[in-house]
């Protein structure tokens, strides 16, 4: 079952049996626009009076019953225990996952409190008037670092995976062309160095593992963050989030051509991100010094999932030039994204040249 088929038996089977499920009668109830690679169908649930709600509809195979109550379970522990998360919404039976099948098909139905506030995209990237931004990067790092604090104390009854139950030299074997031989071999090799590290219960456990602005809501009266979408939550290092945060944070320099101006920009930028973290969790120094580590880590993160986003759609893989930027800066151990490197042009920010022919 695809997108478009879950949209078209939404009005008249779907959405009825899930207003019954979870009581939204009187609720105004309209689809959110599907972002690229998105397995989910999401809908925007509204009424006079009381907060609003997010439907989320899982479609795809992909995942299992024990993967989506994991995810809910960890969502419902964070919430408890002080984490700025979108909570779960138990349905009138009591249960935080649903599932209602369909010609033989099973959809996975979840209900959430809808984050208070809007995304900094929808605000045109203005933070809060009068504002320094400096009070956001840190107000990133503090919500993050709650989080992972809350995370060191969790004990799944439902687990969701491990890193390494996905990321693995036979997936990426499978997954990836042989034309791509090379990445490949980089990408085995980066696991190889990642299967060496350590994982305490201060650096490995539970993260939201895709923490970014598209994933968070701010109340721009307050500066809050709220998160969610924990449809990536796995276990891993701590400081993979952190990472991801370091990648995200180039968004706001990348047009510079002065390189000096973006490594101290960068510098400065993740420094605010870690004393709000700090403010709630520690970490160690050893991980920190790792962060060029992690970074090529969420690279490969991206490039796998830009290799999914292309089988479950059924295309042929190709490379565009953002995907090819990726893969130079994997195969030439370009660090740091290649943010400080001559690879880089402020003209066309993270594009490399089209790789034409990924098939033999």
């Amino acid at each position: 079952m695809n997108y478009n088929e879950v949209i078209k038996i939404s009005d008249v089977y779907l959405l009825p049996l899930i207003s019954e499920l979870y009581g939204l009668e009187g609720y105004e109830i309209s689809p959110v626009k599907a972002h690229v690679g998105g397995r989910n169908v999401v809908f925007n649930c509204e009424k006079e009076g009381v907060d609003a709600k997010i439907i989320r509809i899982a479609f795809l195979n992909d995942r299992s019953r024990e993967d989506f109550l994991g995810e809910v379970e960890y969502i419902r522990y964070l919430f408890e225990h002080g984490g700025s998360v979108s909570d779960v919404v138990s349905s009138r039976k009591g249960k935080l996952l649903e599932e209602i099948t369909h010609q033989n098909h099973t959809l996975f139905v979840c209900l959430f409190e809808k984050a208070r506030g809007k995304m900094l995209v929808e605000n045109n990237y203005r933070y809060r008037e009068g504002v320094p931004i400096t009070e956001y990067y840190y107000n990133c790092g503090k919500v993050l670092g709650k989080l992972h604090q809350v995370s060191k104390g969790y004990t799944p009854v439902h687990s969701r995976y491990s890193f390494f139950d996905k990321y693995n030299a036979e997936y990426i074997d499978k997954l990836i062309p042989d034309s791509l031989s090379l990445l490949k071999e980089k990408l085995v090799e980066l696991l190889e160095t990642l299967e060496g590290m350590d994982r305490n219960r201060e650096s490995f456990g539970m993260v939201h593992f895709d923490y970014s602005d598209g994933n968070y809501m701010i109340d721009f009266d307050t500066g809050q963050i709220t998160v969610f979408d924990f449809d990536n939550s796995c276990f891993c290092w701590y400081m993979y989030d952190l990472a991801n945060l370091w990648t995200h944070g180039v968004g706001w320099i990348q047009f510079e051509p002065d390189v000096g101006k973006r490594k101290k920009f960068m510098e400065d930028y993740f420094e605010a991100v870690l004393s709000g973290y700090k403010s709630e969790t520690g970490i160690e120094n050893s991980m920190l010094d790792k962060l060029p580590l992690f970074i090529i880590a969420t690279l490969m993160e991206n490039i796998i999932d830009e290799f999914e986003i292309m089988r479950n759609k059924g295309e042929e893989p190709e490379c565009d030039e953002e995907l090819s930027y990726r893969i130079k800066c994997l195969e030439d151990d370009i660090p740091y994204m290649g943010f400080f490197h001559e690879i880089y042009s402020c003209e066309e920010p993270f594009e490399y040249e089209e790789r034409i022919r990924l098939k033999e």
